[in-house]
């Protein structure tokens, strides 16, 4: 039994150590792409990466799902219109389950009743600044070739084959 709890936890701990697959958000704001249809060939997209993931491949995500949903659309090619990579950096304490505990000390004086002293010098936990990419971009969808001279606009197919080997998808666990 405390084989079997023991290989969850390593399971569960390998789960959240790893950069964030591309795959669809399960929710507003949760790791994974989301787009919203503006018009009818304009959508604006959004990838969330957790504290692995890096901006790279945050971009490179939202580049990649703009191909992808230019092809399920029936269009050729997009133009990105507006485009921004935004990092939210937190500090976060590193060890066990009390990181960041701070104990604090009551005893009763019987001249000033109950007293507290918080020792600061308990408080050795170390921290680790980690940061949270999320890229956006708004793109409009268009049939036809690309134009030449237009830096803004990608051939979806093109696109998806140049990034589809740096893609990582989600594994599947095995059933059984």
């Amino acid at each position: 039994m405390i084989r079997i709890f023991v290989a969850l936890s390593a399971l569960a701990l390998a789960a959240c150590a790893t950069v964030t697959p591309y795959q669809p958000a399960a929710q507003p704001g949760a790791y994974g792409y989301a787009e919203r249809r503006v018009e009818d060939n304009r959508y604006t997209l959004t990838f969330n990466g957790n504290s692995l993931t890096e901006r790279e491949i945050v971009e490179s995500y939202v580049l990649y799902r703009a191909a992808e949903l230019t092809l399920q659309q029936g269009f050729d090619y997009f133009v990105v219109t507006q485009r921004a990579t935004d990092g939210r950096s937190s500090l976060v304490p590193l060890g066990g389950p009390y990181a960041g505990f701070r104990p604090d000390y009551d005893w009763y004086s019987p001249r000033y009743g109950w007293r507290s002293f918080h020792d600061p010098f308990w408080d050795d936990t170390t921290y680790r600044e980690v940061t949270r990419y999320r890229a956006n971009a708004e793109i409009v969808l268009f049939k036809g070739a690309k134009p030449a001279n237009d830096p803004q606009a990608f051939d979806a197919r093109q696109v998806k084959q140049n990034l589809e080997g740096q893609i990582q998808r989600p594994s599947v666990a095995p059933a059984g």
